[in-house]
């Protein structure tokens, strides 16, 4: 959320936030400026959202789906600085900062590699929120072993392969929303995904991901919302 640039529109956050329950707002690296921060900050206020830092690389020309090679304090540096500056916007808005998500390539890498998932537990201990991770990666194993809560997320519009790796893409297709609900209510009642050849694949969804950027993405959020509370009522 909060992914817009100056006059460049990204998404229909106002859409969106009646559907969800928590928001990953962007932080400036990939995405966003500090009106946009602000102003998602107190919409998510409004409809009664969490809020949790979505840092990033600082690629702002590749939305931060580009991966780069930074060592580990740097890399933590990167991330205190953005999720200080959201973290003043939650402050004026007498909101508490929820959780922590890394975003794009920065969350691929994080999966594979351990000074990376190691810089963002590094940054996690001082903030001490949940971090949100793939299950069964790095981002699992490191964050628990430092005492760090994690939250398995599953992601709604992005596809898996067989060995449970999340495709992250540069841009997001559309999909079939009542498809989709589908697939997360699975997700969260069997533990299972079909993987993109084919296969049922085991995962983990505490929490499920929604890409604002995805072109229909106030319909699936709606029908992800509709489902999950049909199932579990």
């Amino acid at each position: 959320m909060g992914e817009s640039f100056g006059l460049y529109q990204m998404g229909n956050d106002q859409a969106i936030m009646p559907y969800i329950t928590q928001a990953n707002v962007a932080c400036g690296f990939h995405a966003s400026d500090p009106n946009h921060m602000k102003s998602t900050v107190n919409l998510a206020k409004q409809y009664d959202v969490k809020v949790g830092a979505h840092f990033s690389l600082p690629d702002l020309p590749g939305f931060g789906r580009r991966e780069m090679k930074i060592d580990r304090e740097e890399m933590a540096n990167i991330i205190t600085y953005q999720i200080g500056a959201l973290n003043a916007f939650l402050e004026l808005a007498t909101v508490k900062l929820n959780h922590l998500k890394p975003h794009g390539a920065l969350y691929g890498m994080a999966a594979k590699e351990e000074q990376t998932a190691h810089a963002i537990a590094d940054v996690a201990e001082h903030f001490n929120v949940p971090v949100f991770g793939l299950a069964g990666t790095l981002h699992e194993e490191i964050y628990t072993q430092r005492g760090i809560e994690f939250q398995s997320e599953f992601f709604a519009d992005l596809e898996y392969d067989n060995q449970g790796n999340l495709i992250i893409t540069r841009t997001h297709d559309a999909v079939v929303p009542d498809e989709t609900a589908k697939r997360c209510v699975r997700a969260v009642k069997d533990g299972l995904v079909r993987s993109i050849e084919g296969s049922d694949i085991a995962v983990q969804a505490q929490t499920i991901c929604v890409h604002s950027d995805t072109p229909n993405a106030v319909d699936v959020a709606k029908a992800v919302k509709q489902a999950l509370q049909q199932a579990f009522r």
